[in-house]
């Protein structure tokens, strides 16, 4: 427990929000993970800005709006038209960490992301076995990859995603 906490408290999120410990982000063979991020990241994500925000990084984030800068748009549209979700995976590990959209619309998922600069997502939409949130907000895989923070608003917790972050493919497997 840090002196801060100490004074304010760590927060704890309304469940289903899973909570981890700091030690999550301990130091590990490349930063806060054991691996750098894949080589070929999705949506044509920046090598070098993604393994700086997941591994070396605890509060800072991808410029607001650089998803856009991406391919995600166009291919997330693309996927709503077959009618499908979009599976988000570790950058560093490619395990599973968000499904989206899920009890609204794509359209709706990216209005909400345009609004806040990045990718945002919900309780529902977060793969939990994967996923932890620590006291002070931020939002992490359990390996230790930097995500983003939980910003809640009056329609609950709002993950608040790096695309760098979650631009990685599936382990031996196809994307969903």
């Amino acid at each position: 427990m840090s002196v801060l906490d100490s004074f304010f408290g760590k927060k704890e999120f309304a469940a289903p929000c899973v909570m981890g410990d700091e030690s999550i982000m301990s130091p590990k063979a490349h930063g806060t993970s054991e691996t750098p991020v894949q080589k070929d990241l999705r949506w044509k994500c920046d090598y070098d800005t993604a393994d700086r925000i997941c591994n070396f990084n605890r509060h800072y984030a991808e410029y607001a709006g650089y998803w856009l800068t991406t391919s995600f748009v166009e291919d997330a549209r693309a996927v709503a038209k077959e009618g499908k979700e979009i599976t988000f995976y570790d950058s560093n590990t490619g395990k599973p960490l968000f499904v989206a959209p899920k009890g609204r619309s794509m359209e709706d998922f990216l209005k909400e992301s345009g609004s806040h600069g990045w990718p945002s997502f919900r309780d529902e939409e977060v793969v939990w076995e994967n996923v932890r949130c620590l006291g002070d907000g931020e939002s992490v895989s359990v390996d230790g990859t930097h995500l983003g923070h939980n910003l809640p608003d009056s329609s609950g917790n709002r993950y608040c995603i790096n695309l760098v972050s979650v631009a990685g493919r599936p382990v031996g497997g196809e994307e969903e």
